[in-house]
């Protein structure tokens, strides 16, 4: 494997800057910096790892987390009592649903932010007397905290708040992850395009992207606008009074317009970068790449990224408001206009309360688990945990988020294997087709902004 240790050893210096100091690292750092490959840890070497760093970081909101502790308290758990891996179970889960309970008036919302923070919050100020749920997050944004969002078919946000650590070991996983799944294919001195401006949103689908854009030599962006939570509310349907509905329609149409000229600026991208014969990498949503190739179609054009091309999209297998669609059919649409072939159309699966991403393997296109941050399970309706091979509600307790628990139970239903029945690494995967259980909303960023940027054509 010397070829991917000087391949990963040119990684480590780009990303020097999302590095925690060797000095400061606990061991929420240790599963994330040591594993030189995220998916080709060493089953047992990996249990010792993540075991390690959960109940360090179980501990931590067990300590310094009033919701979390009271939770804890009420179901009786408390860090002494996991001892060994079996009992990793035990530690208290919370459903994703929480973090969007949190009060509309803007005063009682910071409050809020503070009571789910682990942690002694850095000083805030809140500039204005009334202020806004947006005004909030601005003020928490400049203490040096991120406060990132997500949200569902309800226009009811997902909040969570990110100290700087959590974000660089995100960071740094999330590019990881992708870089060594796209060995060899990932160079330094290639182009990515990004659909979305990260400075532009606190979408945590363009925050937690932001760093892929950071590794190569150039980059492109999609969407420059400002994508605020009122936006957002309001193109999924969140419109609550008379003036909303006026202004709804204001977006409807920006939107339209910016839709319009991203698609003729992404065709240009493609014109340019077949001719200069470099490596593309494209990180977008499928309903966007969806209108993308129908235009393609409509223009009578392809292109040829055979050798130079690769995609990664990051959920939302939604493209209008009643059709999906499947993950092979998509890839070999790709295929007939761009030409990239299957095994560089990449999923990653993520959602904001989890802190890294899951990736497919170019072999099978199965979901690869970054298995010493995460501890997978999957629940039956009870919420108990059943075995490898069950189809059921997907939970996982995930090691690197320092400033909340991200011990969630999520509203998906997976499927999860011990191992990928195609390729060769060694963790467990999930099956590629994930969908949401019966009651629950559609949700999530690629959600958001498919309705955001679609919702003219639905």
């Amino acid at each position: 494997m010397k070829d991917f240790d000087e391949y990963i050893e040119k990684f480590e210096k780009i990303m020097k800057k999302y590095k925690i100091p060797r000095s400061k690292w606990t061991p929420q750092d240790e599963v994330v910096y040591s594993p030189k490959d995220p998916f080709r840890v060493p089953p047992k070497e990996a249990e010792e790892l993540r075991f390690k760093a959960l109940k360090y970081s179980f501990a931590h909101h067990y300590k310094n987390n009033t919701f979390y502790n009271k939770l804890c308290k009420e179901k009786g758990i408390k860090p002494d009592d996991i001892k060994k891996p079996s009992d990793l179970t035990k530690i208290p889960l919370i459903p994703d649903k929480f973090f969007k309970d949190y009060p509309e008036d803007g005063k009682s919302f910071a409050m809020w932010l503070s009571n789910i923070y682990t942690g002694k919050l850095p000083e805030i100020y809140i500039k204005k007397r009334n202020p806004k749920t947006e005004d909030v997050i601005d003020d928490f944004n400049t203490s040096g905290l991120t406060v990132t969002l997500s949200s569902g078919t309800s226009g009811r946000h997902t909040f969570i708040p990110r100290d700087a650590d959590t974000i660089r070991r995100a960071s740094y996983s999330i590019a990881k992850n992708v870089v060594s799944m796209l060995y060899p294919f990932w160079e330094y001195n290639m182009t990515m395009y990004k659909q979305t401006d990260p400075s532009g949103t606190n979408l945590w689908v363009g925050k937690s992207g932001a760093v892929i854009t950071e590794i190569v030599k150039e980059a492109r962006v999609g969407t420059k606008i400002k994508i605020t939570p009122k936006m957002v509310r309001l193109s999924m349907g969140g419109a609550r009074n008379f003036i909303e509905r006026i202004e709804s329609k204001i977006i409807r149409s920006i939107a339209k317009r910016h839709r319009e000229k991203m698609i003729d600026d992404f065709i240009n991208l493609l014109e340019e970068m077949e001719k200069r014969g470099t490596k593309l990498g494209l990180i977008v949503q499928p309903s966007f790449m969806n209108m993308i190739m129908k235009v393609l179609e409509r223009r009578g054009l392809s292109f040829d990224f055979s050798e130079n091309g690769a995609m990664l999209t990051g959920g939302g297998w939604k493209i209008s408001e009643n059709e999906r669609i499947p993950h092979k059919e998509y890839r070999e649409r790709v295929g007939k206009y761009l030409s990239i072939p299957e095994e560089r159309i990449l999923d990653v699966y993520g959602m904001v309360e989890c802190n890294t991403g899951m990736i497919q393997c170019p072999e099978g296109h199965y979901l690869h688990i970054p298995y010493t941050q995460i501890y997978p399970m999957v629940l039956d309706e009870n919420l108990e945990p059943k075995g490898y091979g069950e189809v059921g509600r997907f939970a996982f307790l995930e090691v690197t988020a320092s400033s909340y628990p991200s011990f969630i139970i999520t509203g998906d239903e997976v499927k999860l294997l011990e191992h990928c029945p195609v390729c060769d690494r060694p963790g467990p995967v999930l099956e590629p087709e994930i969908k949401r259980a019966k009651g629950e909303e559609v949700r999530g960023c690629a959600e958001e902004m498919r309705r955001l940027f679609s919702i003219s054509e639905d």
